[in-house]
């Protein structure tokens, strides 16, 4: 159903795939928006429970768009340095095929205590308590991923195989 990455050596490892997506603090959105233009947005994110999480107001662009086709992608770049001389960058991306959808319940709270861990984790267990009950104005994201591949320049790969 996905194709398989051309440049093959450059794929990385389920493991390495899993740590970029979990380092990173942005990524990109990418759904289908008004009129089948393609619509992608920055947004910040967890990626728990083999799944990426992300908070949103309740309207606008973005969940017009999730609601009309759940089918997503999601990218995010661990590593982009330009090295001139050679001109190429070295670089360390993933990207994540989906399905979008809004949650509740256990899974948004589960989902917002992530969020809040890995953004704001150094602030009192109080206040972040009050932080994940009290906001209501925010809806909480789920992609639920089909698909997720890592890749990395061919100069990483080189340097690990010596």
């Amino acid at each position: 159903m996905f194709r398989s990455m051309r440049r093959c050596k450059q794929l990385l490892s389920d493991k390495d795939t899993e740590a970029v997506v979990k380092r990173c603090t942005n990524g990109v959105l990418a759904c289908c928006g008004d009129n089948d233009y393609p619509y992608a947005v920055p947004v910040s994110f967890v990626y728990h429970n083999e799944k990426i999480y992300f908070h949103s107001a309740k309207a606008g662009h973005k969940i017009d768009a999730i609601q009309r086709n759940p089918k997503v992608s999601f990218a995010v770049i661990d590593e982009d340095r330009i090295v001139s001389k050679e001109y190429t960058s070295y670089f360390r991306s993933v990207i994540a095929f989906g399905r979008a959808r809004m949650v509740e319940g256990e899974e948004r709270l589960e989902a917002f205590r992530a969020l809040v861990e890995k953004y704001s984790g150094d602030q009192p267990e109080e206040a972040k308590h009050k932080e994940i009950t009290g906001c209501t104005n925010a809806c909480i994201v789920a992609i639920d991923v089909d698909h997720i591949t890592g890749k990395e320049a061919i100069e990483f790969v080189r340097a690990k195989n010596g």
